[in-house]
């Protein structure tokens, strides 16, 4: 999954794709390099972000969507206006940090056919990051994303159209995001497929005390320890990169 954030302020490429031909071609170049899903967002959800209004977001993503209908594309918003404008202008997924807890969004999604990615987030955007606290991050993890799962499954979303995420750095520190990682396969016993996000987070700045655009190696290093712990879907920034990761870790396994 390949990420195309069309906005101002995102942590790590805001402003560089925000206007639709930028984004367009950013697109297309990750499909290129292998990105099997492209995952664009109009509204920044990092640390201390302001949140934008439905029709900003929907005029943001839907010049670009709406050129890269022949591909898949997943949408990433938490507004069920904006998915279902999204829907209609031909995305194949709805990617909700939320875990389509708002009103309304299982309705907006639940009779289409297309497939969402709930995930896991402690507290807002504005917030989360404000010395988050767990008794057991990955038992309430997991606890979450089995009632967000059971709730879609409720609305008439198939299992086959279910993928979770667990929020690395959505109201964690890089000790939680640490643990999760670890016990990244205790979550495959909800019977979905986990989406890894943890591409140039702050994890791998504290972790090594690099600046955004020196964090690929760390992010590639998280990309193969999400895949050993049974990640199915990576959401990155550097596909070709991935790519690299993805290919070693298979002829490994399938040596093996």
């Amino acid at each position: 999954m390949g990420v195309v954030n069309v906005t101002p302020d995102s942590f790590s490429d805001g402003g560089r794709f925000f206007a639709a031909e930028a984004a367009v071609s950013h697109a297309r170049r990750l499909a290129e390099e292998g990105a099997e899903i492209i995952d664009i967002g109009g509204e920044s959800s990092r640390p201390g972000a302001a949140p934008v209004s439905d029709q900003q977001e929907l005029e943001r993503i839907l010049p670009v969507l709406e050129r890269i209908g022949d591909l898949c594309v997943s949408v990433d918003t938490r507004r069920p206006a904006v998915m279902k404008a999204a829907l209609a202008a031909g995305a194949s997924m709805i990617n909700d940090i939320q875990a389509l807890s708002e009103p309304y969004a299982l309705e907006a999604v639940a009779g289409t056919g297309c497939a969402v990615c709930l995930m896991h987030m402690k507290g807002q955007p504005a917030t989360m990051q404000h010395e988050p606290r767990y008794d057991d991050v990955v038992g309430e993890v997991k606890t979450f994303l089995r009632e967000a799962v059971r709730k879609a499954r409720f609305a008439g979303i198939g299992a086959d159209r279910i993928a979770i995420d667990p929020g690395f750095g959505f109201g964690k520190t890089a000790r939680h995001n640490l643990e999760i990682l670890r016990k990244l396969g205790e979550l495959r016993s909800l019977g979905a497929p986990i989406v890894a996000g943890l591409s140039r987070k702050s994890t791998i700045g504290h972790l090594t005390g690099r600046p955004l655009d020196e964090r690929l190696a760390g992010s590639l290093a998280m990309a193969l320890l999400a895949l050993q712990g049974g990640a199915r879907i990576l959401r990155v920034h550097d596909v070709k990169e991935t790519k690299d990761v993805i290919a070693v870790w298979q002829a490994y396994k399938n040596e093996s």
